[in-house]
């Protein structure tokens, strides 16, 4: 059985890069004046990333979240979110010229913000639950929005709507602590309920 697919996933973005920097990034980079011509542009441009600071930032995110999700719902969904939402962020995705895996990243954190909504991360250096750091995202990003940069908003708004409505679907069936199937491979999803149930009685 496959694991750790977050991991994995991350592993494809490092190989996406050293492809860039051996054929450029113009093969594999979201052109959407070739995008339908060339349609392997909506898949390439999820694992590609403009340097390696938007590269390890990324991998970062989709390390750390893509594995807590895959405790939670198992590593089939979390590819499956991963894949599925950074495709239609690429199809209807309104910038000329785009690529990186944040928009699918997004709907991890989306689903996130509604299976383990008091799970603390760290935001700007401020500890909070997720659910409150989903509405700082999402409002960082609705500000960029009328604030444009190199960033794409659009996609990380889309990502997280994503993520929480995929989120709301798996809920019930999620939410509820699952059972461990073994204590070797639920280690850090058992840690995370100790954790969050302390959390919650305070």
């Amino acid at each position: 059985m496959m694991r750790f697919i977050a991991l994995w996933l991350c592993g494809i973005c490092v190989a996406m890069f050293v492809v860039q920097l051996l054929v450029g990034t113009n093969a594999v980079i979201l052109d959407r004046s070739l995008a339908w011509q060339e349609p392997w542009r909506f898949v390439t441009a999820i694992f590609a990333h403009s340097n390696t600071g938007h590269l390890l930032s990324n991998l970062f995110a989709l390390g750390l979240f893509g594995l807590v999700l895959e405790g939670r719902i198992g590593y089939r969904r979390v590819l499956w979110l991963f894949l599925i939402s950074g495709l239609l962020i690429n199809v209807f995705s309104p910038y000329p010229r785009s690529l990186g895996a944040s928009g699918a990243i997004f709907a991890i954190l989306g689903a996130l913000v509604v299976l383990r909504p008091f799970m603390m991360v760290w935001v700007s250096g401020i500890p909070m639950p997720m659910i409150i750091a989903g509405i700082v995202w999402l409002a960082q990003d609705i500000f960029g929005v009328f604030m444009p940069t190199n960033v794409g908003n659009i996609a990380h708004i889309a990502g997280l709507f994503f993520g929480i409505g995929t989120g709301l679907f798996w809920r019930k069936e999620f939410a509820d602590r699952p059972t461990p199937k073994s204590p070797r491979d639920n280690v850090l999803e058992k840690e995370l309920d100790m954790w969050e149930d302390k959390y919650m009685k305070k």
